[in-house]
């Protein structure tokens, strides 16, 4: 039976100066969220293993990440910060060449206040270092930084993307447009994969149904196809919208009529493919 991979989740000892970002509204998520805690989300939703992806731009989680994943088996991958526009991001790399669970690295570009942040020269020299370390960059960016990203892809035709939460589209509006051209303009990037997640945080998160998240589903779905599409939870940033079992039960909805092949791909495949999961 195919691996069923949660591809985006975090993990936190939650701290006010720290996180933040956790503000007024999700004052449910100013807590600890360990591996234990995720343990048992995943046998109630039966996924097997999971990638966890940093919520702090700091070395130190990277490394108390990589250290959580060598702990708990179901942390198959981690996706960490490290300085990637730094000069001494090549002997960062370095350090971690030691350490497989590293699969991915992701810089928090929709909290830069420039909107060309992907696009800087320092940062873009610093992803051209990546190549031969086999790591996975992740995008992180609004609906608006999308024509940015697609220029920063075509800089790195080399590089695997994986495009986080669907590029945050302004679903609480109910508004497709620019986002669906954009996004299929940047998917014709073979270079670019997907994650489905993140989407009902975007939503009306008290207020939101499948039928609310479809639009925005048949557009990833035609522009990234079953082939570069990943599922992931956002856990525990989705628990103030969803719990983690009911976000996977409608994924499961939503992908019903695709065929085995395709469903094994989204749910685990691809994921296991693209970051090297063992």
């Amino acid at each position: 039976m195919a691996q069923k991979i949660d591809a985006h989740h975090h993990l936190w000892r939650y701290n006010a100066a720290e996180y933040g970002w956790l503000d007024e509204g999700m004052q449910s998520l100013q807590l600890d969220f360990l591996p234990d805690d995720l343990v048992a989300e995943l046998t109630k939703a039966e996924i097997d293993g999971t990638v966890a992806v940093q919520a702090r731009q700091t070395l130190e989680e990277t490394r108390w990440l990589l250290d959580l994943a060598d702990q708990c088996d179901k942390i198959l991958g981690v996706v960490g910060w490290a300085p990637i526009a730094g000069e001494s991001f090549p002997r960062v790399l370095e350090q971690f060449e030691d350490r497989p669970k590293l699969k991915g690295l992701r810089h928090v570009i929709q909290a830069e206040p420039d909107d060309t942040y992907i696009l800087r020269a320092d940062f873009n020299d610093g992803i051209h270092a990546m190549l031969g370390s086999g790591l996975v960059y992740d995008i992180l960016i609004y609906e608006r930084h999308v024509p940015q990203a697609i220029d920063f892809v075509d800089k790195h035709p080399q590089q695997v993307f994986v495009l986080d939460h669907i590029a945050k589209p302004r679903i609480r509006d109910g508004t497709l447009h620019p986002w669906a051209e954009s996004l299929h303009e940047l998917a014709h990037r073979e270079n670019v994969w997907c994650k489905v997640s993140g989407v009902v945080t975007e939503a009306n998160w008290n207020n939101w149904t499948l039928d609310t998240l479809r639009p925005y589903l048949d557009v990833v779905v035609h522009a990234f196809s079953a082939e570069r599409l990943m599922v992931g939870s956002d856990w525990p940033v989705c628990l103030v919208a969803t719990g983690y079992t009911r976000w996977f039960d409608l994924l499961r909805t939503y992908f019903t009529e695709f065929t085995q092949t395709e469903r094994d791909a989204i749910f685990g495949g691809n994921a296991v493919s693209v970051y090297g999961l063992k």
